[in-house]
């Protein structure tokens, strides 16, 4: 039976690392079974511990070859659910579990913690086959000459988006680098600590599209520009599920339009449900006009009381008449 259907169809819960392991040091002794090196500094305990969780798990893995075994056993620790990653993965299949303990010590040699990379593999673990040499030091590469980043915050950015990982510095890092720069981005640090979801979009399928369909709203190019490079957010959203639904209420129910978005292209980023629509409602309902900043800005008490005050200030314009 293939591992990913084992794991679907068995009724043993899989064993999760934090229920054997009691090591003061949880990572440091995850990291131990995940790369199947014995270190000479390994205590009594923290050996036993490893054992232990080595053998729980193995409880549940029947009939599995060794190598095999050893590889689901390292990604478990590591909090990586197998079935999903080999889903995702198929080449994992056939990885030789020092291929995938190589990748780990490389990762850790560049300053990620252990406990880090439960949520690296886990949203892209296509990283667990990658080649150190031909995938991965280039990405580090990358992040030091072209974009920078010192050494000591790779792991900010790697943590913040995995995904710069999974990419080829050749095919998608440096040509939305190279786009990017063109528009206007001038720090390149920012944009690596900042919005690396900007370096991991296809420029062709997403930036572009995106810019153009701003554009295509009413105003110049050059303001559609303008206003990515002061909301970088903007190149995030979909157009289907964000950019028209959001504009149509602005142009019909609010009687707004695009020098609205120009002049506020922070509009796009609050919910339409949740924020734009009730809080429009709430201000017509009072009889009262709010700039668009000031109505969506705003805390939900500070939006109270600025609503309170400008019905106030009302009534006393209307006493005074």
């Amino acid at each position: 039976m293939p591992l990913c259907s084992f794991y679907a169809s068995t009724s043993l819960p899989v064993a999760k690392p934090q229920q054997f392991v009691a090591s003061s040091k949880p990572h440091s002794t995850a990291a131990a079974v995940a790369t199947t090196v014995p270190t000479r500094s390994a205590t009594p305990t923290t050996a036993t511990s490893v054992s232990a969780a080595t053998a729980a798990l193995s409880l549940h893995l029947p009939e599995l070859p060794s190598q095999v075994k050893d590889k689901i056993l390292s990604l478990e620790l590591m909090g990586v659910d197998y079935g999903r990653a080999l889903e995702l993965n198929p080449a994992l299949r056939d990885a030789a579990p020092e291929s995938i303990h190589a990748v780990v010590s490389f990762l850790q040699s560049r300053g990620l913690h252990f406990k880090d990379l439960g949520r690296v593999f886990g949203m892209c673990p296509s990283v667990l086959t990658a080649s150190v040499r031909a995938d991965l030091r280039p990405v580090f590469a990358f992040l030091s000459e072209d974009l920078g980043v010192p050494e000591s915050a790779h792991r900010r950015v790697v943590v913040k988006c995995p995904r710069v990982l999974a990419c080829s510095v050749r095919d998608q890092l440096r040509p939305a680098l190279i786009y990017l720069r063109r528009l206007g981005f001038r720090d390149n640090r920012a944009l690596a600590l900042q919005d690396p979801i900007l370096l991991v979009s296809s420029v062709e399928r997403t930036l572009a599209p995106k810019l153009e369909f701003l554009a295509g709203l009413g105003m110049s190019r050059d303001d559609a520009v303008a206003m990515v490079l002061r909301c970088p957010a903007l190149f995030t959203f979909s157009i289907d599920r964000n950019y028209k639904p959001k504009f149509e209420y602005l142009v019909e129910a609010m009687g707004g339009g695009v020098e609205d978005i120009k002049a506020f292209p922070q509009f796009f980023a609050f919910s339409l449900e949740k924020r734009i629509a009730p809080r429009h409602r709430a201000v017509e309902e009072a009889g009262v006009t709010m700039p668009l900043p000031d109505m969506l800005k705003a805390t939900d008490e500070e939006f109270t009381e600025m609503l309170e005050k400008e019905q106030r200030l009302r009534e006393e314009a209307a006493a005074a008449d």
